[in-house]
């Protein structure tokens, strides 16, 4: 395949965005004793109407007053971007404001348990200052308190996912240049997320976002889980990104996120998914697990440089205690040799989406 290069026919992107379905409460490691604002028990619809309200709009000095005041007449579809069980998401124009949004929409779940996790979320979501992480505009309850709408920033240039699979229509791959800074974003969105004690926990291509400027941010944190001693026991995300210490049921730390990136990386670099091998048939969910446990894991392929195969094999160790840091990660000669801040990512979008 040749380089990207060509002017594509295609005039529009196919943005998705994935949905997280199955939400989880993270045990008895809930974190409510982190910097956040106190939580309600979430019993009743008020309570659970005053925490989204204090988690929202706890900020006394935010001038920001037409999106902390957020209800649904303000908002203006454009299209569906994704559907999954648990909602859906809309690319929207906030009016006030006149903003591009990614609006997410969330069933709200009667379990005080579940409903907690969302306040959480929010309450870190509200908090959140990082050029790695989508940004973060607002939430509010709508429907009649039956669902609630989670308002972040909107990324045109689409998914890793979208990129690629669009890359493969027009018999194109992606260089290594753009597979470098991808790494070497996800990693510095990795070091931020811990450093506010958070595992992303579903580092996957759909889960990884382009601006029109080119920024490369992660998205969907909705079963990030936050830390305490550094640690997880909990079994959350896509399993076919999970590390091995994941699906063994073992405690985990931000190193199982470096795993999903290899593998991430590995599809995006051919188009593909990683698993199973090329020559191999498809597996099912447990042929899936038994092999990412068992089963040497593939490569990046020979065609790529040797920075860039070591980089995915150093990801991809199976032994957790071996496997880098976000942190070791960005000093890998592949990021630092191939990373550059002044690559042309927006002008590689436009040729690639044709805007």
């Amino acid at each position: 395949m040749a380089q990207l290069g060509g002017r594509p026919k295609i005039k529009s992107a196919g943005l998705k965005i994935q949905l997280v379905a199955n939400y989880d409460d993270a045990s008895s490691n809930a974190s409510d004793t982190l910097d956040r604002p106190p939580l309600n028990n979430a019993t009743s619809s008020k309570s659970w109407r005053e925490d989204i309200v204090r988690i929202v709009h706890h900020h006394e000095d935010d001038n920001s007053k037409s999106l902390n005041d957020m209800k649904s007449d303000d908002f203006e579809n454009k299209r569906k971007l994704g559907e999954g069980a648990a909602g859906t998401v809309w690319q929207v124009m906030h009016k006030p404001s006149n903003l591009i949004m990614a609006k997410k929409t969330i069933t709200v779940d009667p379990d005080p348990q579940l409903q907690r996790q969302i306040l959480r979320e929010l309450s870190f979501l509200k908090t959140c200052e990082s050029p790695y992480i989508v940004s973060f505009y607002g939430a509010f309850l709508d429907d009649g308190e039956t669902t609630i709408a989670i308002c972040m920033e909107f990324c045109e240039g689409g998914s890793l996912e979208d990129i690629y699979k669009r890359a493969s229509k027009i018999n194109g791959v992606i260089g290594e240049t753009i597979l470098a800074n991808i790494a070497d974003s996800v990693c510095k969105g990795l070091i931020y997320l811990h450093s506010q004690n958070v595992i992303h926990r579903d580092i996957k291509p759909s889960n990884i976002l382009m601006t029109k400027k080119g920024q490369i941010k992660l998205c969907d944190l909705g079963v990030s889980g936050e830390l305490i001693n550094s640690m997880a026991e909990t079994f959350t995300g896509t399993q076919y990104y999970m590390a091995p210490e994941r699906i063994k049921g073992a405690t985990y730390s931000v190193s199982s996120d470096i795993w999903s990136l290899g593998l991430t990386i590995i599809e995006v670099a051919q188009n593909r998914p990683a698993l199973p091998p090329p020559g191999q048939p498809h597996l099912s969910i447990f042929e899936l697990l038994d092999f990412i446990v068992h089963q040497p894991m593939p490569t990046v392929g020979d065609s790529r440089s040797p920075e860039c195969q070591n980089f995915v094999e150093t990801c991809l160790i199976k032994e957790p205690e071996k496997r880098p840091s976000p942190e070791q990660m960005l000093e890998h000669d592949f990021v630092k040799l191939r990373a550059d801040p002044n690559c042309n990512i927006e002008g590689w979008l436009k040729e690639l989406w044709g805007w």
